[in-house]
């Protein structure tokens, strides 16, 4: 039996604008910004990952809400 260590959540912003993803991996949860280079970097759990993400929002910005892809 084969078990998906990988998977994508979508954040989106409240104009419902992707402002972001957090992908699962082997290391980790991976987020990064929507049209960044780069990622934010990887995070040992969900919660951690989407804290960061919605830390390098625009100031006032509300939470994202996050959908698995």
């Amino acid at each position: 039996m084969s078990t998906s260590t990988s998977g994508l959540w979508v954040a989106y912003g409240s104009e419902g604008s992707v402002v972001g993803t957090i992908r699962r991996g082997d290391d980790g949860y991976t987020a990064t910004i929507a049209d960044a280079d780069s990622s934010l970097g990887t995070y040992p759990t969900m919660e951690i990952a989407k804290s960061a993400l919605h830390g390098h929002l625009p100031a006032g910005s509300d939470w994202p809400r996050f959908t698995e892809h």
